[in-house]
């Protein structure tokens, strides 16, 4: 164990209230022993990643591992589906994320969904989910939201968040909407800066607002707070940090009861402006209960800096023992609704293809009236952006996979940059193309790979992965509204049938 100061001791109240709101990562497919040793003296939460991962029986063998050291362990997961998944990290999400979900519009469907997910989770002993993301993309360059959003109207955001939380804690998985006050009107992503959302406190209630007050009446036993700057609210701090928004707006206004989490304090828009043991300290003053963090911190040390910050502050005055304890109280009480969850939730067979019905159902189809698709073989270029952190690059995506399967002799290559469409003309040579791209409009190197690929093979099938903002182009375009493996199989049914 890390030498540390002695400024607590193992067994005191105040020590374990410090390592009670903490929800640290870990590297590795089972518990270290640092991390066992800290459940037993108090910690009551830990995060899961794609590194964690490996097969549901090993993620189960590790949920049992760390439950045999404190039963009603909170065991989070940041697994949206879509293109967001931890679970299936290295094939991709047999779910459709957010955006497929609300081009279909069915919030059955949607509930469907988010049931089975939830299902699956709990089947491997996860029991809280950081999701739905409850964000209005407003913003279509947003960097960092984009499909992980349900849309851009503030309606269909709110009904499909709400459904979403219902059917994910219909498992016994609790739901944690995100990210408060709402991150779709960005330009900027939070794991790099601050960003900052300059509109008025009435477009604020109306559109950003309004998705998170369903989600609180449909009963979302947590909400994740945003390290974003909303002036209208907070002139200073970004919400995380901020009692107006945490307090006054989410606890009085609203009259949210759940749990507060924050965002990754490791973000650079916290750790590169208040340092992760400074913003845990406010960010606990301002109203949150837990504190996220383990996405690139993931040690004992980081824990134990952030268990001292939080004892130091409360001995110098600067954080009230009583708001440490009662975020300390809101965490247990979590942690008891999921083990009660776990123990009363029916076990139920589930609807394995419920993921792949609603990617096919939310594929968009646009024949851009060129010469028919012939029987042949075919080059899949996929024009390759690069990931945000959120999605990260571990996870494949496109249609080459199961076009491969499908129609037998295809190719297939990843382009970038100025010569990435010359570049799969080459290499596709008399084979007809299939283009995949992911947000064409956010892209400008994207746009002009289609246009040269366009100008010489207009036959060309363009597949569109992220927002279909950019206006369908190509003899036929095929919108999947995400990049998950089972959007993926959708597309690549319609090539094949075409």
């Amino acid at each position: 164990m890390t030498n540390r100061s002695t400024l607590t001791r193992g067994t005191d109240t105040l020590t374990r209230d410090a390592l009670t709101v903490l929800q640290p990562g870990f590297t590795g497919t089972s518990a270290p022993d640092w991390l066992l040793r800290r459940l037993g003296e108090g910690l009551a939460s830990v995060g899961l990643f794609g590194r964690n991962i490996a097969t549901p029986a090993q993620l189960a063998a590790l949920t049992a591992q760390l439950r045999s050291e404190r039963e009603d362990v909170l065991v989070a997961i940041d697994e949206e589906g879509g293109d967001v998944t931890r679970l299936e990290v290295r094939t991709g999400s047999s779910f459709p994320g957010n955006h497929a979900l609300g081009a279909v519009d069915d919030v059955e469907l949607t509930r469907a969904v988010a049931a089975e997910l939830g299902r699956r989770l709990a089947e491997c002993g996860v029991n809280l989910n950081w999701a739905p993301s409850a964000d209005v993309n407003a913003n279509p360059d947003n960097p960092v939201i984009g499909v992980r959003s349900f849309g851009a109207d503030t309606g269909l955001v709110a009904r499909h968040t709400a459904a979403y939380v219902e059917g994910m804690q219909s498992a016994g998985v609790a739901a944690c909407t995100k990210h408060f006050p709402g991150h779709g009107d960005t330009a900027v992503d939070s794991h790099h800066d601050v960003p900052r959302i300059d509109v008025d406190l009435e477009t604020l209630a109306a559109r950003d607002l309004a998705p998170f007050r369903a989600a609180i009446a449909a009963g979302s036993r947590a909400v994740m707070s945003a390290h974003l700057l909303v002036p209208a609210l907070d002139a200073k701090l970004p919400a995380t940090l901020s009692r107006r928004i945490l307090t006054g707006l989410l606890r009085e206004e609203f009259g949210y009861d759940g749990l507060i989490v924050t965002d990754g304090m490791e973000m650079k828009a916290i750790s590169g402006t208040y340092g992760i043991e400074r913003g845990s300290v406010l960010a606990i003053a301002a109203g949150a209960d837990a504190i996220c963090v383990g996405g690139g911190l993931a040690d004992d040390d980081t824990v134990l800096r952030l268990r001292d910050a939080l004892v130091s502050a409360v001995r110098s005055g600067e954080l009230a023992e009583e708001r440490l304890a009662d975020a300390a109280e809101r965490v247990r009480g979590l942690a008891k609704w999921a083990t009660a969850s776990r123990r009363t939730v029916a076990a139920s067979a589930g609807d394995p293809e419920v993921g792949l019905v609603a990617a096919r159902r939310a594929v968009t189809v646009t024949h851009g009236g060129g010469a028919p698709l012939a029987p042949g073989p075919l080059h899949v270029a996929a024009f390759t952006p690069v990931a945000n952190i959120a999605v990260g690059d571990e996870t494949p995506w496109g249609v080459a996979a199961e076009l491969e399967r499908l129609l037998p002799g295809t190719t297939t290559g990843s382009y970038t940059g100025a010569d990435a469409g010359r570049d799969a003309l080459a290499a596709a040579g008399e084979r007809r193309v299939v283009a995949v791209v992911r947000d064409e409009h956010r892209h400008p190197w994207m746009a002009r790979a289609l246009d040269d690929l366009l100008a010489t093979r207009p036959d060309t099938v363009v597949v569109e992965m992220g927002i279909p903002q950019a206006a369908p182009r190509g003899a036929l375009h095929i919108a999947t509204h995400g990049a998950a493996r089972v959007c993926g199989v959708a597309a690549a049914e319609v090539i094949a049938d075409s």
